[in-house]
């Protein structure tokens, strides 16, 4: 199977995650500025979770194009990575809209655990289809990235009843940790000439 469906799917998929949390922005009931601070939260939340769909819709564009084909178990775990990025609008709004309780924003990283854990998952079915020596497996390495990610996401969650803004920092620290390109697969296929 080609993994070009694979690919028009998911990056449909995101734009309609996206279109979804753009919708949920009201318009402020004033025309003063001050009619704009009761929305700073909901926005706030609305931009990070717009950088973390852009950093998994970077990714993902990346890592299939290091890949030649997909099977089932491919097709299976990449719907798996987009049911949590689905989920994406709705603790986004929560946290947003409930100016950051304790629990909006420990969902909100549940949300984002499961993302990244889906996201492991499909690499991990690449890298099985296409086996250890195969352009996908140079390219990634050890992943440490991924890893201390979800390490973050898990320690973020538990503080964030102790103290939402710590947790919301940690989001914030795991998306600039992503928000720098990660260039391993572009370099190898680079060497490739692909």
């Amino acid at each position: 199977m080609t993994k070009n469906r694979l690919e028009a799917f998911s990056d449909g998929v995101i734009a309609i995650i996206i279109t979804i949390m753009v919708l949920e922005l009201r318009v402020p009931r004033g025309s003063d500025l001050a009619a704009l601070r009761p929305l700073v939260p909901v926005f706030f939340s609305y931009v990070l979770s717009f950088i973390f769909l852009g950093i998994y819709w970077s990714n993902h564009h990346h890592l299939l194009h290091a890949v030649e084909h997909v099977d089932g178990r491919i097709l299976w775990a990449n719907l798996h990575l987009l049911f949590w990025l689905s989920l994406i609008p709705f603790v986004t709004a929560w946290m947003g809209e409930s100016h950051f309780a304790p629990r909006p924003v420990a969902l909100y990283g549940m949300g984002m655990l499961f993302a990244a854990i889906a996201y492991f998952i499909l690499v991990r079915a690449l890298l099985s289809h296409h086996g250890p020596n195969s352009v996908l497996a140079t390219a990634l390495g050890g992943d440490f990235k991924g890893k201390v990610s979800m390490v973050i996401y898990l320690v973020a969650i538990p503080l964030a009843f102790v103290s939402p803004w710590i947790a919301n920092g940690l989001y914030v620290l795991v998306a600039l940790l992503w928000l720098v390109p990660d260039r391993r697969i572009e370099r190898v296929l680079a060497k490739l000439g692909e």
